[in-house]
């Protein structure tokens, strides 16, 4: 079974992560937002907005969440009061970190008129220093995968890569898992591993309020030197394990991931995909909520004098009638085809493209999916009734 254990992504930091665990107050923990700004990051973290927990530009511990939780279950996300004054005692919402580092509408380039031609003027812009408050385990491993996918091999995304080496990441390891959450099945979580400056843990009963400080970089270090802190006992890192432990224990879902690739490729006329497109709207839901999901398109457009032009990337979908559009049409014009591609792709043929699957069981297309479709509970019902039609992988072509 392939793990996702992805590697660190490589940038001028130290490769070595200094072995330091600190405590920090909740009533000191503004100091941390404040050291980052100091040292020019754009704080972005959880806040509240349009009844959800979307990310945004965070100055303030008061901008942050406290004391909501998220409801979520196929079709289904509520906020609700907790009672209490956890800063991160939510899962995950709508909005994936995918959104800043890989920008749903990016103009590539524009052109404008000289004489009988058009002068290319690339889009320099220039990046601001972000810093991402509260990743998660599952959105940590998600942003490894980017990483592969934009970062590696022959030619790398620059937009991409501009924002990455600029990035500073303050993981959250999670204390409660949401209704939707399969990162256990997927081993993503819920615990917080991979490259990540800090990553915190926040420990809240009658008694006490604080964020155990788990520190991965050596910057995340020197930002330690502006926050009040004191070092962790054992009893603050055994309450670490404790409090992921517990989580591990409370998944909404799970997912069999045992031979699943073997499985998806010897199942691909199995009758669940008639079945689940009889439900699917190919709205793109999923995969706009996807944490993982990096297909685009590239549009050219010119203004109504014909003085100047732009290229525009803009976020796509595999559910699109478009996006498989060829000489002839679509080769996926069927809701069939269009679903069964992305659910291959997620948890089969992902891992011979990328070695991992594509999916890091966040849950996050079984809440937004206006119908309650279920990755796992998909993959579960070909299972359970395999037919095992297709012996090989090969590639299906439908209309």
């Amino acid at each position: 079974m392939p793990e996702n254990n992805h590697r660190k992504h490589k940038t001028s930091r130290a490769a070595t992560r200094p072995k330091a665990v600190f405590v920090v107050e909740a009533d000191h923990f503004q100091q941390l937002i404040d050291a980052l700004r100091a040292r020019a990051y754009q704080v972005i973290g959880p806040t509240v907005r349009d009844n959800a927990i979307v990310y945004d530009e965070v100055t303030s511990v008061a901008d942050l969440p406290i004391g909501y939780t998220d409801e979520q279950e196929k079709g289904t996300y509520r906020l609700q009061q907790r009672g209490d004054r956890a800063l991160f005692g939510y899962t995950v919402g709508p909005h994936s970190w995918k959104k800043l580092l890989y920008p749903p509408v990016l103009r590539l380039w524009q052109a404008v008129r000289n004489g009988n031609g058009f002068k290319i003027v690339p889009d320099q812009q220039k990046m601001p220093k972000l810093a991402f408050l509260g990743v998660r385990a599952c959105e940590l491993n998600a942003i490894a995968i980017q990483d592969r996918v934009l970062l590696e091999g022959a030619y790398a995304d620059p937009n991409y890569k501009q924002r990455r080496d600029n990035l500073f990441i303050v993981a959250v390891n999670c204390a409660q898992a949401g209704g939707t959450c399969f990162c256990a099945s997927m081993n993503t979580g819920p615990r917080v591993s991979g490259a990540y400056d800090l990553a915190l843990t926040e420990i809240l009963d009658a008694e006490t309020h604080l964020l155990v400080v788990e520190v991965g970089t050596a910057l995340g270090l020197k930002v330690m030197e502006d926050v009040q802190h004191r070092e962790a006992t054992e009893a603050d890192k055994e309450a670490v394990e404790r409090i992921v432990a517990e989580t591990a224990q409370h998944m909404g879902r799970t997912l069999d991931t045992t031979d699943l690739k073997d499985l998806l490729y010897q199942n691909t006329e199995h009758p669940r995909w008639e079945e689940v497109a009889s439900r699917c709207l190919t709205c793109a839901n999923c995969t706009m909520v996807c944490p993982t999901c990096f297909c685009m398109t590239v549009e050219d457009v010119t203004d109504l004098t014909g003085e100047h032009a732009e290229r525009v990337r803009k976020w796509d979908s595999c559910f699109t009638l478009d996006f498989s559009y060829i000489a002839g049409g679509s080769v996926r014009s069927s809701a069939k085809a269009r679903y069964r591609q992305w659910m291959t792709h997620k948890l089969a043929t992902w891992v011979d493209q990328f070695g991992s699957f594509g999916c890091v069981g966040c849950g996050r297309c079984i809440t937004w999916c206006p119908v309650g479709i279920d990755i796992t509970e998909e993959a579960r019902a070909i299972r359970e009734s395999s037919t095992t039609t297709s012996p090989t992988h090969k590639l299906v072509i439908e209309k």
